[in-house]
């Protein structure tokens, strides 16, 4: 495999889009838990892993790639 060096910008970059990628898959397990149980405890199993999917997409990815370089510290 070639040894290919990311600036911190394009790196920064691709972690944003796989934060927003991640947060909006959270959403989509949310809304497939209407199809995928039909009891409501199902539903609210299911809902629940979708809202710490996107949490995970928010605050683990995009939030911590934002504060690599706060605006504060410029």
């Amino acid at each position: 495999m070639p040894n290919i060096k990311y600036s911190s910008h394009e790196r920064e970059k691709s972690v944003i889009l796989v934060g927003i990628v991640v947060a909006v898959l959270g959403f989509v397990i949310s809304l497939l838990s209407l199809g995928m149980a039909s009891t409501i405890n199902g539903r609210l199993v299911v809902v629940l892993l979708g809202l710490g999917v996107s949490l995970l997409g928010i605050i683990g990815l995009i939030n911590r790639a934002y504060l690599k370089n706060p605006i504060w510290k410029r």
